[in-house]
């Protein structure tokens, strides 16, 4: 057990959010609920028996969804990093975090889901290519990384080792 637990705040969405976390992520589960009672209802007006809580677990992460009404929404000061091995697990996370999410909010790996929760999906290689001791290399990386939406872990090591030109080139399926 975790002794930090993020706390997500939705407006009455934390089941479905939960259940579509859990959806997306292999290793993941859900686990117990909390509802609303009668105590509270002249603070909180909420309906008795609502789900006023539920736990869920994202690869090993532990997370609580709290419907807690429209006080509070999602802002980009927080989001969490979908770290990925393969341009296809790159895909796979992109594709199902961003369904019905804002397109304008994409950009360099960054997304917000349905709900507003922002998201970054971002490959493993890339912190080394952008601390990369040469300084050109790691600029090119950048430059390559700030022009995308979903990262391409191909363009940015072709930007990496040889430059923009390179980066643009599409991948071979």
């Amino acid at each position: 057990m975790t002794s930090i637990l993020p706390c997500l705040w939705f407006e009455k969405e934390a089941e479905e959010a939960a259940k579509l976390y859990c959806s997306i992520f292999k290793n993941a589960k859900l686990g117990a609920v909390t509802r609303y009672g009668k105590q509270g209802r002249e603070v909180h007006g909420m309906p008795e028996g609502s789900l006023l809580a539920i736990e869920f677990s994202l690869d090993g992460n532990d997370f609580l969804a709290l419907n807690g009404g429209p006080l509070f929404k999602f802002t980009e000061a927080v989001s969490f990093q979908v770290l990925c091995e393969t341009q296809k697990e790159v895909d796979h996370y992109w594709k199902k975090l961003s369904a019905g999410g804002d397109p304008k909010a994409q950009q360099c790996g960054w997304l917000k889901d349905k709900f507003g929760l922002s998201w970054q999906v971002v490959p493993r290689v890339l912190a080394g290519l952008l601390r990369d001791k040469d300084p050109e290399k790691a600029a090119r990386t950048m430059k390559a990384l700030l022009q995308m939406k979903k990262l391409d872990i191909a363009a940015l090591q072709r930007a990496h080792a040889g430059g923009m030109a390179n980066a643009r080139k599409p991948r071979r399926k």
